[in-house]
Order: structure tokens, then C-alpha cells, then sequence
């Protein structure tokens, strides 16, 4: 097969960067695959990607670069179709629109994956005829807001495919969108074997990772640490990322005599080897939907503490096994996790070791297999059923434009109450 992954920008080291970079990697093995970057700023990626795989960009902004794509007044002009309601929707324009277009009238590629929200619609709506229209969540639903959901109600009934990282959110997106003849299936992200050894336990670092926003509540986890220091003194906290929360972060390590304690690492990758000096992983988030942190964190031997909140962490990390589980927004109950494992060598070795093991599914082969199987499927099902394909598409079109009416109709009675 020919596979097509159309993802924001390739040249940064994001979750969803490092996850579609190890899927296409192992894909390439059996596959012809593309990555398309619709935004390219840099001259190299920040990852490393398979020589198999090929690379390439729709708009130039790297201020080398010839200035057309910099300087075009369509850039100016607000996009029409990438979703107003996503959240990078500053970043595109008429001019991305164009370009994008033009990039899925042309594709010859068999299978065309969205890796974002927003451009999953600029798929189900652009693509041409023939290739399978595939959606990627690389979050979940419900960390959506209402606008950008409804968005996706009138765009994703043109798919074949809709692929989750959870069971959960997978059911989630059937229930709330209502997606006749698309094929939701989850399938984990993959995560590459560290090409370091193991985390072995000894160190007294509790790691985090992760963008510094408000729905992964580090302030929770900063706040549970000071009851964990008031015990266990010798441990420290190291949390990597950037965001628009490290000032209030900061400010609160500050407030609660943590500076000698808490960490704020800053953006870091890869982190396998920041991982691999750690004894435990935390993950305090409100929704940590696919998870890619934490299955880094198991791949590399760590046991787990995280919030048992929707559409992840309990498909992720079995309570007791591999690490715990804790009430959202509890800090008192994640500190007594953390201080339980702190306080256990022995069983905090023997949940590493079963975090280890049970890591093995987000092996990029076993990932890549399954997708190859869901794509193959698709295909194979479409070539036997004449004008199913183009059934399905009109359908589809029919359905989403249903769904976009009868939501504006109610946005209109109700101000805004959505799906």
C-alpha cells in the first residue's frame, strides 16, 4: 500500500510527531509511506525518521526559504476549512486551505491519514476519489470543545476510518457522533524499544512529562510532592515540558518551599534517557487520552502512578501491576501512591519489571500490523464491492450535512447547546 500521513508540523518532537514517526518507520518495512508536514520551520527534523519514509512540506516559513509562501496575502485571510474551533487554527489560513487542497486533488496514495482534528476534516471534505480517508485522534473527544465537536459531526461521516488510541474514546466517538459506515477501531500508539537499558530502579526521581497546560494539572502533583518531601525528603521531583502554565507552576513551587525539590526540566527529547534515570512515572492529568508519556514510561521500565480519569490511563497501566491508579484532582491520594511506591523497593522493582513486559503492544511493528490489517481490510471490502465506495462517500455527505444543519438549527434555538 501506499500511505499518506498528513500531520501539522514534522519538524518538531511532539507526542504526535514521535508516535506518527514510529508508526510510519515501521510501516515503511511492507509499505510505500509518505509523511506530508503541512508547516515546515526548520531545515532538518527534530526526530529521526526511517530513510524509507519519505518527508516532505506544503508550506515553507523558514526565513531562508524563498519568500512566497511567507509573504502570500492569503495568509492574511482566516481558513474556511480547517475548524475555526481547533485549537491550532491561528496557524492556518486561506493559503494553508489552498494548499492543502491541492496536495489531496493530487495524492496518489492509497490510504490518507489525518493526525489531527483538524485536518482529518480536510480529508473526509478534499480528498479525491479513490484513496481510503482515515482519521487519527491524537487526542480524544471529549477534550474537544462543543464548536470543534460539531465541527466533526458534519466532517467524519465521510470517512472509512476513524482511529482511536482507546477502547474508551472509541466508544466515545460512536455514541456522541453517530458515524454510520465509518470503521472506529482503537489502536494504541507506538512507542519505539529504548535503545537504552532499563530503568533499574534505584534512583530517587519521580519523572513527569508532558505540555504544561491546565487539563494535565501539575499544580496537583506539585501540591501532592510537598506532602511526599514532608516524608521522604532524599526523593525528587523532575517535570519535562513547556507550556503556558510554567509561571504559575513555578510560582507555586516557590509558594510551597519545593525549589530544592520540584523541577521544571523544560522541553526534552528524546526522553528515554530521562526515563531510564527514574524510579517512578506520574501522570496527574484531568484526560491523558493517548497516552504516548505514559507508554514511554512503561517502555522503559517504569512503574506508573496516574489519575484514573477517561479514555486512558486505565487501558494503560493495570492498578496493583504495573502501577496505580488515583482519583483525579486528589493530591492527597497521589501522594499516598507515590509514597507507597517510594516506600517499596521490592514491589516498586517487580511493577517496573510488569510495566516492562505489558509495554510490549505498543511495539511499532505490532501497531503497524494492525493498522496494515485495517487498511488492507477496508481496501480489499471496497474492490469487491463495486460502488460501495462511492456509496459510502455520498452517504457520508448526506449524513454530515444533515448533522451540520440540525446542529446549527439547535445552536441557533438553544445558544450553543451542542453535541
Amino acid at each position: 500500500m501506499h500511505i499518506s500521513f498528513l500531520l501539522h508540523h514534522a519538524y518538531g518532537a511532539g507526542e504526535t510527531a514521535r508516535a506518527t514517526f514510529s508508526l510510519a518507520d515501521a510501516l515503511a518495512v511492507h509499505h510505500d509511506v509518505e509523511i506530508v508536514s503541512v508547516l515546515r520551520h526548520r531545515d532538518a527534523p527534530a526526530l529521526d525518521l526511517d530513510p524509507r519514509v519519505a518527508l516532505r512540506h506544503l508550506v515553507d516559513l523558514r526565513e531562508h526559504a524563498a519568500a512566497g509562501d511567507r509573504t502570500d496575502p492569503a495568509h492574511a485571510r482566516p481558513a474556511k476549512v480547517f475548524p475555526v474551533a481547533e485549537p491550532r487554527f491561528g496557524q492556518y489560513s486561506e493559503f494553508t486551505d489552498r494548499r492543502i487542497a491541492a496536495h489531496l486533488r493530487r495524492t496518489e496514495a492509497d490510504v490518507v491519514i489525518g493526525t489531527r482534528p483538524g485536518l482529518t476534516v480536510h480529508i473526509a471534505r478534499q480528498t479525491r476519489r479513490g484513496p481510503l480517508r482515515v482519521g487519527q485522534e491524537s487526542h480524544c473527544l471529549a477534550a474537544h470543545g462543543r464548536q470543534l465537536r460539531l465541527a466533526l459531526r458534519g466532517a467524519y461521516p465521510r470517512l472509512d476510518a476513524l482511529v482511536t488510541a482507546t477502547e474508551a474514546d472509541a466508544r466515545a466517538h460512536l455514541r456522541r457522533l453517530r458515524l454510520p459506515g465509518v470503521r472506529v477501531a482503537a489502536v494504541p500508539r507506538a512507542v519505539p524499544a529504548p535503545r537504552l537499558a532499563p530503568a533499574d530502579g534505584t534512583g530517587r526521581w519521580v519523572v513527569a512529562a508532558g505540555r504544561l497546560t491546565r487539563a494535565k494539572r501539575y499544580d496537583v502533583l506539585v501540591r501532592a510532592f510537598a506532602a511526599v518531601v514532608a516524608e521522604r525528603p532524599d526523593w525528587r521531583l523532575r517535570i519535562y515540558g513547556g507550556g503556558p502554565e510554567k509561571p504559575a507552576l513555578r510560582a507555586l513551587i516557590d509558594e510551597l518551599d519545593l525549589y530544592n525539590h520540584v523541577f521544571l526540566m523544560g522541553p526534552a527529547g528524546p526522553l528515554e534517557s530521562e526515563w531510564a534515570k527514574g524510579a517512578v512515572a506520574v501522570d496527574p492529568a484531568d484526560r491523558e487520552p493517548a497516552g504516548t508519556v505514559l507508554a514511554e514510561a512503561l517502555r522503559c521500565g517504569l512503574p506508573a502512578v496516574a489519575t484514573d480519569s477517561p479514555y486512558g490511563p486505565g487501558e494503560l497501566v493495570e492498578d496493583g501491576v504495573t502501577g496505580r491508579l488515583v482519583p483525579a484532582g486528589h493530591p492527597a491520594a497521589l501522594a499516598a501512591a507515590l509514597l507507597e511506591l517510594i516506600g517499596d523497593t521490592a514491589g516498586r522493582t517487580r511493577m517496573g519489571a510488569a510495566a516492562l513486559a505489558a509495554s510490549d503492544r505498543f511495539d511499532p511493528a505490532a501497531v503497524a500490523g494492525r493498522h496494515a490489517a485495517l487498511f488492507g481490510e477496508l481496501l480489499d471490502r471496497r474492490r469487491g464491492s463495486g460502488l460501495r465506495g462511492s456509496l459510502h462517500r455520498v452517504r457520508g455527505t448526506l449524513i454530515g450535512g444533515a448533522y451540520a444543519t440540525k446542529d446549527a438549527a439547535r445552536a441557533a434555538v438553544r445558544g450553543v447547546r451542542t453535541v
